[in-house]
């Protein structure tokens, strides 16, 4: 299939049907409640059809060279699996571009332009630290990520937080010490577990000593989520240490 072979209109109906043939109907409900879609919850509001995650992957990839018009009205759906396969396509176009670094800017800048529509925790994870943090990792640009973490916006700050991750796996830990470090009294749960869940990676991938350092300096401000995040990889002894700090 390409996307050269039909109009938008044919292109979304066909993408929207082929995600619709994978509906899983006991599992609407399950997702529904798993993200907290409920009145006064993160997601309140947010429709699910029933399409676990592994076949909107399968979907996805068979639009990744859909035109950005076609991927901006998946985003703009108010349905999780439409807005989830779009950003899965533009995981696969930043894949595909390789060294093409011009396509991979028009990615990103159509990625941030859209990134309000990462409105649920996994649309987030799925896809920023593969776009985003790649994108930051390559080309050393951390500003994108400072701009982001000061925004107002729930799901941008944490695109930042996570985007993270593709620098700890490339040995780059001082963004996610200075995003960790803004983030440490922040109210919402969602950003305390991906702050924990981001120190707790560069310990892991970067250094146990940069961890350790980092929470000798603030264990005893963390919230308990982010710190007990954080410590998850660390000796019994250890955490014992740290969370006696709290």
């Amino acid at each position: 299939m390409t996307a050269q072979e039909y109009s938008n209109d044919e292109l979304l109906t066909l993408w929207q049907s082929e995600l619709k043939s994978h509906v899983i109907p006991e599992k609407k409900e399950v997702l529904q409640r798993f993200f907290k879609t409920g009145k006064g919850e993160y997601g309140e509001g947010d429709i699910f059809i029933g399409v676990i995650v592994p076949d909107n992957r399968k979907v996805a990839r068979l639009f990744w060279d859909a035109p950005f018009e076609v991927i901006s009205e998946m985003l703009n759906s108010p349905i999780h699996e439409f807005r989830l396969s779009g950003f899965l396509a533009l995981v696969r176009r930043y894949e595909k571009n390789k060294k093409d670094m011009a396509g991979k800017q028009k990615l990103v800048d159509f990625y941030l332009t859209h990134a309000t529509r990462a409105n649920n925790w996994d649309l987030v994870d799925l896809s920023a630290p593969k776009i985003i943090g790649e994108y930051v990792a390559e080309t050393g640009n951390h500003e994108i990520l400072y701009r982001l973490m000061k925004s107002e916006n729930l799901w941008e700050q944490r695109i930042a937080m996570v985007s993270t991750y593709a620098l700890l796996c490339h040995g780059t830990h001082e963004p996610t010490i200075k995003i960790a470090t803004y983030f440490l009294n922040h109210t919402h749960d969602l950003m305390r577990k991906a702050t924990g869940w981001m120190l707790r990676e560069m310990g892991k991938r970067v250094s146990e000593h940069l961890l350790c350092e980092f929470l000798e300096a603030n264990a005893s401000k963390m919230p308990r989520t982010m710190l007990r995040y954080s410590i998850e990889r660390l000796s019994p002894a250890q955490r014992q240490y740290y969370m006696k700090m709290r």
